[in-house]
Parts: structure tokens; sequence; C-alpha cells
């Protein structure tokens, strides 16, 4: 990813020059459609921090399960954290394997000097501007709404973007692999997503689970990236948890961005 290639005029394009010129590209095209988006990255983890955080967490009293806190407070950061992993998901996978199939942008894109690993490159660059911006934007809404404790939800908005990153990259070195989408997008929103959002310690303490379901909880990026943006938020960081949550997800983005790289150097060089 760090080769920089050659124009036919000459001219050297740089990886982080060929990947600024695909997030570019994405932008055009986000800049005319960003309304289409608004539902699943704002409006509806608001919602679910109004229903479940106010609604259902007038209900909870405020105990050591929640460190103290109300319900709500406890939630807000877990939540930015959850649906950095669910936008990730859905970018990561019908938009990679479009690129691929349906619009063939990747084909088009492929054919002047920016290589493969750069498109994948400004893809991910990409989503990540992605993931901070829709995670400011629930941030502001929360902290209007008193859900936030103090400047350290700062970090957990880098943390939910890394750990939306540690998972979207793999996933996209899937797509990449797919010529049609058959049920494997649906088995991966089911069957991955939507329990780890549910039972990886978003919504209360993996503790509470039963002790043979834990280790499951354990091996997911939303639950390391929930513990360490509570953490951050929260202001009670302890070096080494917080360096093994940061090892396992900083890990998990490698592989899946060398993988996923290697897929769309074949995918496109076919």
């Amino acid at each position: 990813m760090t080769t920089a290639t050659a124009t036919s005029t000459g001219r050297v394009v740089g990886p982080v020059r060929a990947a600024l010129l695909v997030v570019e590209a994405m932008w055009t095209w986000y800049r005319r459609n960003w309304r289409a988006t608004v539902v699943s990255s704002i409006v509806q983890p608001v919602l679910f921090l109004l229903a479940l955080g106010f609604g259902f967490g007038s209900q909870v009293q405020p105990t050591e399960a929640t460190g103290g806190l109300a319900y709500v407070v406890y939630l807000a950061p877990a939540l930015l954290v959850a649906t950095s992993v669910q936008i990730a998901s859905f970018e990561s996978t019908y938009p990679i394997l479009s690129a691929f199939k349906w619009q063939q942008t990747y084909f088009a894109i492929a054919a002047s000097p920016i290589t493969p690993a750069q498109i994948l490159g400004g893809q991910l660059t990409w989503l990540a501007i992605r993931l901070a911006g829709s995670g400011a934007a629930y941030l502001l809404v929360a902290a209007v709404l008193g859900a936030l404790t103090g400047p350290g939800v700062v970090l957990t908005l880098l943390v939910a973007v890394l750990t939306g990153m540690a998972f979207a990259a793999p996933v996209a070195a899937y797509s990449a692999t797919l010529e049609s989408e058959g049920q494997q997008f649906s088995a991966i929103f089911r069957f991955i997503v939507m329990p780890m959002t549910l039972f990886a310690g978003a919504f209360f303490p993996v503790e509470q689970l039963p002790a043979w379901l834990r280790p499951i909880a354990w091996f997911t990026p939303v639950w390391h990236g929930t513990e360490l943006g509570r953490d951050a938020a929260f202001g009670t960081l302890s070096w080494w948890p917080a360096l093994g949550h940061l090892t396992f997800l900083v890990v998990l983005f490698l592989l899946g961005a060398r993988l996923a790289a290697r897929n769309f150097r074949r995918r496109l060089s076919s």
C-alpha cells in the first residue's frame, strides 16, 4: 500500500494522494445523497438512547453494575461503539460488492494509475471519516440530552471509529470475494452484528451472561470497544486492560486490511 504509481504523463501519485483521490470521489457522491444515511447513522442511535436510556433506564437504579451511574450515562458511550460497528458492517458489505459487480466503480478507478491496495486505502479512509462524522453528531445530541459525563467522550469517539474499522476490514475482505450477495450479508447482520450488539456488553455487563457464553463475548470487537470506550468516557482507564483492548482491535484491523488488500488485488486483476 506504500508504492507510488506513475501517471501516463510521468507524474508520480503517492499512496496518500491516491487514497485521497478515492475519498474525494466518494465524498462527491455522498454530499448529494447524505440524507439517505441520516436515519441509520444518527436518528436510530438517538432513538435507542431515548427509549432505553431515558425510558427503560428510568426503571434501573444506579448500581455496581452501572458503575454507580444513571443507566443513560452508562449506555451512551457503549451505544456509540455499537452503532459504529453497525454502520461499518453495512458500508463494508453492499457498497463493496456493488463497486465490484454492479456499478464497477473499482474497475474504473483501477484503470487509472491507482492500485487496488490504494483503492482499499481510500475506501477504508472514507469509512473512518463517515464513522467519525456520525459519531460526533450522536455525541452532540447526547450532550444536549445530558447523557454524557465529560470530555473523555472525545476518546470514546476515537475508540468507536477504531472498533468499527476493526470489524469493517475483515468484512470488506470477505465482500471482495463474492460474486452475488445471496444470503451471506443477511447472515452477517443476523448472526454476527445483532448478537454482538445485544450480548457483548453494550446494554448490560457480560458478567450477567451465563459463564459458558462470556468467552464468546470477549472475542468480539464490540466488547473490547465498549469496555475501552466506557473507561475513556468515565475517566477510569487502566494501563494494562486498555492496552489489551487496543491490541485486539488494532490487530484485527491490520489482519483484515491485509487480507482485503490481497482480495482487492486478485479481484481487480482478473
